[in-house]
């Protein structure tokens, strides 16, 4: 495991603190009475900041609670960006190694009070744990040796308070007994239990008679914590990933007499969970976005408090946490008026007139924030929370520019939802760019020909898969086999991905495109579509496709 480097402080501190992020935290005063009052979300941001072998320090001041968070937060990956997410054990592997680094006494008194269910899960994907009597050798009274009655093959094992165990992975092995061990030796009740839980998850399948269609107990144990840990995050605001896809799926096709609103079945839970948690009335301050907590900080000690405030100041000036207000970092280098600016003019007016609208769209800002995060992709990968938020803003945008013919009111936040304006936006997005770009390509691609056969048959065969994915209504799932537009104008081909995108953005292959931009482009370089005016200028590229393409 790595460690650590010492940090030794200065004798006058910098006004902008240059050291690393974690650095900072560990060496704020009181840090042992800080790490425990930080939200986990913002422990979180650290860690996939800094990496978690990296954190050990961190880790060990972190109560059982924000671990049990943590886990939730940390121990889970989706194959792909918007799929479902399974738990990773190599991760929690990981997580046993960095808990150990504290010494396994330390460890096994944490493991001890996090949720038995998911230690479980962790420990049955590394482990097998067999009570010791179904290995063992006996004698019958014939005077013949027989071997126990289940096979543990010629892995590594350990026996452990009456209990042998097996692994099944060499990786994170020698932390998990060490962890056990202690556990064991000093946390009887607790060993007792996730060995059990094991040994369920360790027995053979039952057998197949065809009466039945039962789950094995491993399976069974693992979709038992899947959605005990889906019903914690529905009740903390995160959208799962289903939930995710379903709503942004149904968004895309927007019907002006029935826009999004919190009618919405998805959002109806949501925010009748939000609801639950804090009342809407003027007199309940707001959640605090960065931390996700509006608990008073009266009843700590003011020094506590104030080295609590600093730390969460460093995560949010490293650019790990989230900003108090919806970001818009939208401002092109050389554009006359910042983007967003209909936006946030009625996100203005709502928050000045409205405290009750000003935590409903706070709230709903972060739904669809939580939307994207759990149900799309970035240009092919996951969005951060700080895109996210940003996305969300934007579509919201050119929803409002788009909402009816006449120009919407300042003060129209104030009564109308953000949900709506995202529907509006969000089906822009997939009708005047992704399927309209689909359409055009496909057209132009129809009346290429080159006198090279094997370009000519990569051209034919993505203009057949994109018109089969364009008339499913997802023309961004040919995105790898789009590889041939690089050939024949490679501007082009970085602008066609960023548009035939789930969230797709203005590259400025574009303006390269069009003679309106140097021709060497960067593959990052891109925009958030938030304007009508950004619309016409893909509207303008689309058009030129033939000259751009042609041989």
């Amino acid at each position: 495991m790595k460690k650590r480097a010492p940090h030794r402080r200065s004798l006058s501190r910098p006004a902008v603190d240059q050291r690393p992020l974690l650095d900072r935290i560990l060496d704020s005063p009181h840090v042992a009475h800080v790490v425990p009052r930080l939200p986990p979300e913002a422990l979180h941001r650290v860690i996939q900041t800094s990496g978690l072998e990296d954190c050990t320090e961190l880790v060990a001041l972190a109560t059982p609670a924000q671990i049990d968070r943590l886990f939730d937060l940390d121990l889970w990956r989706a194959a792909t960006p918007g799929r479902d997410e399974q738990f990773d054990a190599d991760r929690f592997g990981t997580w046993i190694e960095v808990l150990a680094e504290s010494g396994a006494s330390a460890a096994a008194a944490k493991l001890a009070q996090l949720d038995a269910d998911v230690v479980v899960a962790g420990l049955a994907q590394h482990c097998r744990v067999l009570d010791r009597a179904a290995v063992a050798k006996y004698m019958t009274t014939d005077g013949e040796e027989i071997a126990g009655i289940r096979d543990v093959g010629d892995g590594m094992t350990c026996e452990i308070g009456g209990y042998l165990l097996v692994a099944r992975r060499s990786e994170s092995w020698d932390a998990i007994v060490d962890v056990i061990m202690a556990l064991d030796a000093e946390h009887g009740v607790a060993f007792d239990r996730l060995m059990s839980g094991c040994r369920e998850q360790s027995d053979s399948g039952r057998e197949l008679d065809g009466l039945d269609n039962l789950l094995a107990d491993a399976d069974q144990a693992m979709f038992d914590v899947v959605v005990d840990r889906e019903q914690r995050r529905d009740q903390q605001g995160f959208v799962s990933p289903p939930q995710a896809r379903a709503f942004l799926e149904e968004a895309r096709q927007c019907q002006r007499d029935r826009v999004f609103t919190r009618g919405h079945p998805l959002a109806r839970a949501y925010f009748g969970a939000i609801d639950e948690a804090v009342p809407l009335d003027a007199s309940t301050p707001p959640v605090h976005l960065l931390t996700g907590s509006s608990e008073d900080p009266a009843d700590e000690p003011p020094e506590v408090a104030a080295a609590v405030v600093e730390v969460l100041h460093a995560i949010q000036e490293a650019g790990v946490g989230h900003p108090q207000q919806p970001r818009a970092l939208l401002e092109g280098a050389n554009e006359p008026a910042p983007r967003l600016g209909l936006f946030h003019r009625c996100l203005t007016v709502a928050f000045e007139r409205s405290p009750d609208a000003a935590v409903k769209r706070n709230a709903e800002l972060a739904f669809l924030a939580n939307a994207l995060l759990a149900g799309c992709s970035n240009q092919g990968r996951p969005f951060t929370p700080r895109e996210a938020s940003d996305a969300a803003a934007a579509v919201c945008n050119l929803g409002l520019e788009n909402w009816s013919d006449a120009a919407v009111p300042d003060g129209f936040l104030v009564d109308h939802d953000l949900l709506g304006a995202f529907h509006v936006g969000w089906t822009m997005l997939h009708e005047d760019v992704v399927m309209r770009a689909a359409a055009r390509l496909i057209e132009v691609l129809a009346n290429l020909q080159y006198g090279d056969g094997e370009t000519q048959s990569a051209i034919d065969a993505l203009r057949a898969d994109l018109t089969k994915h364009w008339r499913a209504g997802a023309p961004w799932c040919v995105r790898e086999d789009l590889d041939v537009i690089a050939i024949l104008d490679l501007p082009s081909w970085y602008a066609l991905l960023s548009l035939l995108a789930e969230f797709p953005v203005v590259h400025a292959a574009i303006a390269a495109s069009s003679g309106s931009g140097p021709r060497s482009v960067d593959e990052s370089a891109f925009e958030l579509i938030s304007e009508n005016s950004q619309i016409s200028r893909i509207h303008r590229f689309l058009r030129s496709l033939p000259d751009l393409l042609g041989p």
